[in-house]
């Protein structure tokens, strides 16, 4: 049982419910006055007045998200972040009511904390795939008998695609994402077995001999490049480390400004260079230096 479960827990949210939900509501010229109140002059106690006889709506809003799994707890706070943003965008001049004004918010905000707790996966990145996410168990328990558990076939995923403006393959999609469920990697696969899950994922990085006989290339490799650049000159030396043997390798524009001759003439320096280099680390390796080329 987690924190979120116990008894004092639940005790303080039933409280916390019975409470708000005693809270009368406002009429229509008073909530109003509130409104301007905290608008105009920030009257913190006005804002209070305005907003505590909707805590309702907030409790009923999550009522309508716990099938997603979460604590109703959670759900009401994320509510109230809701209520206290459309308090603090509310225009009494537009002449709505507060509490038709701040449904969107609230509701807005329980299903972002949805969305990002649902599942350690993350859900419903558009807003054609938010509206997915929302609907999808709607309608298939109209297309399925009595909600029944299972994937939707391939008319059933097209009515729904129609219905929502979706395409098929998003619906086919979330609806296996909706039936699946998260777990652990290190969990059993068997009760009866000591190994998890994890022990089956297929390790596609490079084995050990890979790694040694990569290591060895690369230094086998840098010896020869060390050993053939002693036969260059400075010039085509600073040009070979320069545009070859750094990271961020410079241009030939810049190059020519640091040595005060054109890029075309870098340009041929570093072919003729390169063709030295070829030539000597042939001659150092010999043999081994051609297995090493077929090789890689």
């Amino acid at each position: 049982m987690s924190y979120l479960d116990t008894p004092q827990t639940k005790k303080a949210n039933s409280k916390f419910i019975r409470a708000a939900m005693n809270i009368p509501l406002l009429e229509r010229e008073h909530e109003q006055h509130l409104a301007r109140r905290w608008r105009e002059d920030e009257d913190e106690q006005a804002l209070h007045e305005l907003v505590s006889p909707y805590l309702r709506l907030v409790i009923s809003t999550a009522g309508r998200f716990r099938s997603y799994g979460l604590p109703i707890g959670d759900l009401v706070q994320e509510g109230n972040i809701g209520l206290m943003q459309a308090a603090a965008r509310f225009d009494p001049a537009r002449n709505v009511r507060f509490s038709t004004y701040s449904t969107w918010w609230i509701r807005s905000s329980m299903q972002e904390f949805v969305l990002r707790n649902w599942s350690i996966v993350r859900t419903g990145t558009t807003t054609a795939q938010k509206s997915l996410f929302f609907n999808l168990r709607r309608l298939r328990a109209k297309l399925l008998e009595g909600g029944a558990d299972g994937l939707l076939d391939e008319k059933g995923r097209s009515h729904v695609a129609h219905t929502l403006n979706v395409p098929d393959r998003d619906v086919e999609a979330m609806d296996m994402r909706l039936l699946a469920h998260d777990f652990s990697l290190n969990s059993p696969v068997a009760e009866d077995n000591d190994g998890e899950w994890q022990d089956f994922l297929a390790d596609e990085g490079p084995g050990p001999e890979d790694i040694v006989a990569s290591a060895h290339d690369a230094k086998t490799q840098s010896e020869w490049i060390r050993t053939a650049m002693a036969d260059l000159t400075a010039r085509e030396q600073t040009i070979i480390r320069e545009r070859r043997l750094s990271e961020t390798g410079k241009t030939l524009e810049t190059l020519g400004g640091e040595l005060s001759i054109s890029k075309e003439r870098v340009r041929q320096i570093e072919q003729e260079a390169m063709g030295k280099l070829r030539v000597s680390i042939l001659k150092i390796a010999g043999p081994e230096a051609i297995a090493y080329r077929m090789r890689a």
